[in-house]
C-alpha cells in the first residue's frame, strides 16, 4: 500500500519547461548556418521552404479536421510549419532583426500552446494523485476496521474459553462434594453433562 517516494531531479523538472525555446533557438542557429553557406538571398532555397512550410501546414489541416481529426498529429504538423518558415527566414534574411523577431514570435507561441497542455498535465497528476490518495485512506480504514473486529472476536473467543476453563473446574470441585446430583444441574438448564469415569474405582 505505502508507494515510495521518487525525488526527480530538478534538471528533469526543468528539461520540459526549457524544451520550446530550445526547439525555436536550434532553428535560428540552424537557419543562420544555412545563411552563411549560401542561402542569403537565394530565392530557390526559400521558395522550397516556403513550399515545405505550406505543405506541413495543410497537412496540418487536414490532420485536424472533421471529428476523427488526431491533435498530435496536426500540432507536431503546425509546429513543422512553423520551424520551416522560420528556418526560411532565418536562411533568407541578411541581417539578425529580422530572424530574432520572428524567433520571439515563435517561443512565445510555443509556450503559449506548451502550457495548455502542461496544464492539463499538471490536472491529471493531481485528480490521480487525489484518487490514489483517497483508495489508501478508504483501504487503511477497512483494514483498522478489520483489524478491530478480529481482536474482539479473539477477545471473545479467550473469554469464553476462560469462562468454560471456570465452568469445568467449578463442575469438578462441585461433583467431588458430597450430595452432588447431576440430574439437578440439568433441570436447572445447564447442558448434561457426558458420563466420567472415575480411575479409583477400578
Amino acid at each position: 500500500m505505502n508507494e515510495p517516494i521518487v525525488a526527480r531531479h530538478w534538471l528533469a523538472l526543468a528539461a520540459p519547461k526549457a524544451a520550446p525555446a530550445v526547439a525555436t533557438s536550434t532553428v535560428l542557429i540552424l537557419g543562420r548556418v544555412w545563411n552563411a553557406n549560401g542561402a542569403e538571398h537565394s530565392t530557390g532555397n526559400a521558395a522550397l521552404m516556403v513550399v515545405l512550410a505550406a505543405g506541413a501546414a495543410t497537412a496540418g489541416a487536414f490532420a485536424s479536421a472533421g471529428r476523427a481529426g488526431d491533435p498530435v498529429i496536426a500540432g507536431t504538423a503546425f509546429a513543422s510549419s512553423g520551424a520551416l518558415a522560420l528556418a526560411g527566414v532565418a536562411g533568407y534574411a541578411d541581417g539578425l532583426p529580422l530572424p530574432l523577431l520572428l524567433w520571439a514570435l515563435a517561443t512565445t507561441a510555443a509556450y503559449g500552446i506548451a502550457a495548455r497542455y502542461w496544464r492539463t498535465d499538471r490536472r491529471d497528476t493531481l485528480a490521480h494523485e487525489r484518487h490514489t490518495t483517497q483508495r489508501r485512506e478508504e483501504h487503511g480504514h477497512i483494514e483498522r476496521v478489520e483489524a478491530l473486529r478480529a481482536g474482539a472476536q479473539i477477545e471473545v473467543a479467550r473469554e469464553g474459553a476462560q469462562y468454560a476453563q471456570a465452568l469445568a473446574q467449578a463442575l469438578i470441585h462441585r461433583e467431588a462434594l458430597p450430595g452432588f446430583d447431576p440430574t439437578q444441574l440439568t433441570r436447572a438448564g445447564l447442558p448434561e453433562l457426558p458420563a466420567i469415569e472415575n480411575p479409583k474405582e477400578h
